[in-house]
C-alpha cells in the first residue's frame, strides 16, 4: 500500500477519453483521490462511479460539436487536388478546434467550479492536452501537470519538452519521408518544418488569446507545454522512427481504445 495523492483530470472529449477512462479508473483503485472535471454537456464522455466527476455549465448544444466532427470527417473522404486539400482539411481542422475549445472557455466562466477546484487542495492535474485547456488550469492554479496524449500537430510532443530533433533525419509528420532521406527530400522537410511554426501558431491561436488573459500574462505556445513534468506517450516506439526523446517522456503504447470482449479461445 502507499499514500495516494489528490489528482485533478482535465479530460479531451469523444475517442480520447476512451483511453484515458481506463488510466484514471486504474489510479483510483491504486488509492488515488481522483476528481474529474467534464462539461454538463459532453462528447462521447460517459463516467462511472470510481472517481469523483465535477461538471460544469457549457453555452452548446450537443449537436455543434457533433456537426463540427461530421464535417472534420467528410473533409478527409473527399477527393481534392493539391493545395484544396491541404486548405479543406486546415480549415475543418480549425472549425474542430474552435467548438471543442468553447467548453475551455465555460469552465473559466464558472466562478462555482474554479472556487471548488482552488479550495480541493490538489497535487497535479492529468489531462489530454490536445486543446491546451488543461494546461492553462493547471499553470492558473500553479500545479505539477502531466500529459496523456497520443501526438501534437507540428511536432509539439518533440518540439516543447526540447528533443534534439534533426531535420535530416528526422521526417516531418505529413512528408511520409523515412529516416533514411535523399538531399531533396531533406529539403523538404526542413521546408515542411518552417511551415509547421505558422500552422500551429494559427491553429492554436483562440488558445494562446485565451491562455493570456487567463494567466494575465503573454505565453506562447510553447510556454503551455514545455512546464509539463512527465509525458504519457501512447506511441508504440516498435513503429517509430528513432529518435532522441527526454527522460521525463514515456513510452507507454496503445491507441484510442474502447472495452472489448475478448476473442473465443
Amino acid at each position: 500500500l502507499s499514500d495516494g495523492g489528490k489528482l485533478l483530470v482535465v479530460p479531451m472529449g469523444g475517442s480520447h477519453w476512451l483511453s484515458m477512462q481506463q488510466v484514471v479508473e486504474k489510479l483510483t483503485e491504486r488509492g488515488h483521490e481522483v476528481v474529474v472535471v467534464i462539461p454538463e454537456v459532453s462528447w462521447q464522455m460517459k463516467t462511472t462511479q470510481a472517481y469523483t466527476v465535477k461538471t460544469y455549465p457549457v453555452s452548446y448544444t450537443l449537436e455543434e460539436p457533433d456537426n463540427a466532427f461530421h464535417e472534420y470527417v467528410a473533409t478527409h473522404l473527399k477527393d481534392l487536388p493539391f493545395p484544396l486539400n491541404v486548405l479543406a482539411l486546415y480549415n475543418s481542422s480549425v472549425h474542430v478546434f474552435r467548438t471543442f475549445f468553447v467548453q475551455c472557455k465555460n469552465l473559466f466562466d464558472s466562478k462555482e467550479t474554479l472556487q471548488y477546484l482552488n479550495q480541493s487542495g490538489f497535487d497535479a492535474v492529468l489531462t489530454d492536452p490536445i486543446c491546451m485547456c488543461g494546461a492553462t488550469l493547471a499553470n492558473y492554479f500553479s500545479l505539477p501537470f502531466v500529459f496523456f496524449m497520443r501526438g501534437f500537430p507540428c511536432n509539439l510532443h518533440y518540439e516543447a519538452p526540447q528533443c534534439p530533433s534533426p531535420l535530416s533525419y528526422t521526417p516531418r509528420l505529413f512528408t511520409f519521408n523515412s529516416d533514411h532521406m535523399t538531399f531533396f527530400q531533406r529539403v523538404e522537410n526542413a521546408l515542411v518544418a518552417l511551415l509547421e511554426l505558422v500552422y500551429c501558431n494559427t491553429f492554436y491561436e483562440d488558445a494562446i488569446k485565451f491562455s493570456s488573459e487567463v494567466l494575465q500574462r503573454d505565453v506562447s505556445l510553447l510556454d503551455l507545454l514545455n512546464s509539463a513534468s512527465i509525458w504519457l506517450l501512447r506511441f508504440d516506439f516498435v513503429f517509430e522512427y528513432v529518435r532522441p526523446v527526454m527522460p521525463n517522456m514515456v513510452f507507454i503504447g496503445g491507441i484510442n481504445c474502447a472495452q472489448r470482449k475478448p476473442l473465443s479461445k
